[in-house]
């Protein structure tokens, strides 16, 4: 991101955000801005007093500025209602994604990928105020499910696809029923997924 000074170690924590937000600035600008809006107000919470986490939330503050008024035509933007349904929409597409990928035991380092960044897109939708049952549901699904192919993975076993019952305490953890991206989002259209090694 070299619209920002380099990140203090201080808000380590947004740290994933900005990198989301990131890989979405080319493929949709809309993801971005919410990612690093969602890192700004979370980087207020951890550090405001210090003077480069201060530098740098300014920073960023500003760009959204600018960005926000660059993109003055973009309902998704301008309009939290739509800006919300845009980002519900695109979180459930990689999820969906992952899902599939995973419940077809096709599990390599872009199903965790997916399912980590669809964690960090529920994240991201706190922005517009509470977070919905559902949605809670599928983040702490997601999370789970991304440290669990990744650990099968990085010690050479055989993940066991789909929801599991009482493994690593996770007493039948499984995601929402409803999961249907809305209309403006065809199910078939699903985003391709990120291909950067996820550590």
């Amino acid at each position: 991101m070299s619209h920002l000074p380099p990140l203090p170690a201080s808000l380590k924590p947004i740290q994933h955000y900005l990198k989301t937000a990131n890989e979405h600035d080319k493929r949709d600008p809309v993801v971005s801005y919410y990612c690093q809006l969602y890192a700004m107000q979370n980087g207020m919470e951890v550090d405001k007093k210090s003077k480069e986490a201060r530098t740098f939330l300014f920073a960023l503050m500003d760009y959204l500025e600018k960005f926000k008024t660059e993109h003055s035509e973009n309902d998704a933007i301008t309009s939290e209602v739509v800006g919300q349904a845009h980002m519900e929409n695109y979180a459930l597409k990689v999820f969906l994604f992952a899902d599939n990928e995973d419940r077809a035991g096709r599990f390599n380092k872009n199903v965790v990928k997916s399912f980590y960044t669809a964690g960090m897109l529920f994240d991201v939708l706190g922005c517009f105020g509470e977070i919905s049952e559902d949605i809670q549901k599928n983040r702490k699904y997601a999370k789970w499910k991304a440290a669990y192919i990744h650990k099968c993975l990085k010690n050479g076993e055989t993940p066991v696809p789909g929801p599991l019952g009482g493994e690593d305490g996770e007493e039948g953890l499984s995601p929402a029923d409803n999961l249907q991206p809305g209309p403006s989002y065809p199910a078939n259209n699903l985003p391709t997924p990120v291909t950067n090694n996820h550590k």
